[in-house]
């Protein structure tokens, strides 16, 4: 072999090895339409991208410790308070007094933020609160309340027990759900990381 065919060969194998490297080592991770969020990495220090499955086993399994539900007052100053909150479905349901401050902020503004912390991760809930009037709805979360330890029953249009957390305000306590439209994860053990997801919008029903 001649010594240029031969130093062409060495090029050859050099700008694939480049184009390769780069390619090891993706900033963006994508989740197929239809089968998840769509992630962005979002760590500064070379982590990999975070799973979403990492956090919805932890949802789905019901081991979240407590969930705190940020609102906008009408002077726009912000507000945060500890929800007994609930993952079902993809969808994170929780309680409130229509008397209670969080009750009347959504009211005026149903956008709001729920951050939870995971064993090894912290995540933090973009979407907006619907209230939940159907009774069908209603029966079927008040059986998941009570199954976690707190005696809820339907009563009218909400839900009603013989106690609360007191950051709920006065009986009867309305339901409300937020399907995700973004939320970021924040590795607080290994495999470190941190990643921002989008979810798809399915319209207005949320239930």
């Amino acid at each position: 072999m001649s010594k240029k065919a031969t130093a062409r060969k060495t090029t050859a194998k050099k700008a694939t090895a480049k184009i390769t490297g780069k390619m090891a080592a993706p900033k963006r991770a994508t989740t197929p339409k239809g089968k998840g969020p769509t992630g962005k990495n979002l760590d500064i220090y070379g982590s990999a991208p975070l799973r979403w499955s990492r956090a919805l086993k932890q949802l789905e399994a019901g081991t979240a410790a407590s969930y705190w539900l940020a609102t906008t007052k009408p002077d726009r100053r912000p507000h945060v308070a500890a929800v007994g909150a609930l993952w079902v479905d993809g969808k994170i349901y929780f309680t409130s007094s229509a008397k209670a401050r969080k009750g009347r902020n959504l009211a005026a503004n149903p956008n709001c933020v729920l951050s939870v912390t995971l064993k090894g991760l912290d995540l933090v809930v973009e979407g907006s609160a619907v209230r939940i009037t159907d009774r069908p709805t209603l029966l079927r979360l008040a059986q998941r309340y009570a199954a976690q330890g707190w005696p809820a029953s339907v009563s009218g249009e909400a839900l009603t027990a013989k106690y609360s957390a007191p950051s709920a305000g006065p009986p009867p306590w309305n339901l409300y759900v937020v399907r995700p439209t973004t939320a970021f994860g924040v590795a607080t053990a290994k495999p470190w990381g941190a990643t921002r997801w989008r979810f798809e919008t399915r319209g207005a029903d949320q239930t």
